[in-house]
């Protein structure tokens, strides 16, 4: 079973979206162990004491820099893509904290059906700008092992 559904499904954590089912398109972009991966194809029994971040984890309040430049620059139209997006741009920033636009093109690789990669673009340079890196949730699952698994 992909590590999506158990997300989704078992841990009722429905931020992380289903888009393409085939690791194309980047709506499921998780955290595992600080390195973004495409949970739509990730096995879940491939998870075993790893950390993963969801969009939930990155604050509680919506105040992570990325999130707050989101919301400032009005960056989604329908939004759906948006967490992953969102998670894509946290990688890099934690790699890059002042990233140019070589680096935003090259890390994100993510699909936005609107056509907002400008205001992504502008709200990743925003987040750089204005933000600093703010202590996030890290939910610790062992998804192989039950469907009784819980977020930390």
């Amino acid at each position: 079973m992909p590590l999506l559904w158990v997300l989704r499904e078992q841990l009722g954590m429905t931020g992380t979206k289903f888009g393409c089912g085939i690791a194309q398109c980047g709506a499921c972009t998780v955290h595992l162990d600080g390195q973004p991966v495409r949970s739509c194809s990730y096995p879940a029994s491939a998870v075993k004491n790893q950390r993963i971040t969801t969009i939930e984890g990155l604050s509680k309040d919506g105040s992570h820099p990325l999130q707050k430049a989101w919301v400032e620059l009005d960056v989604p139209q329908c939004g759906y893509c948006q967490s992953g997006q969102i998670m894509a741009a946290a990688s890099l920033l934690k790699r890059k904290p002042k990233p140019t636009d070589i680096d935003i093109d090259e890390a994100m690789t993510n699909i936005c059906r609107c056509g907002a990669y400008q205001r992504i673009r502008a709200a990743i340079h925003l987040a750089a700008k204005t933000g600093k890196e703010v202590g996030s949730v890290i939910h610790m699952v062992d998804a192989g092992a039950s469907s009784a698994a819980k977020p930390a």
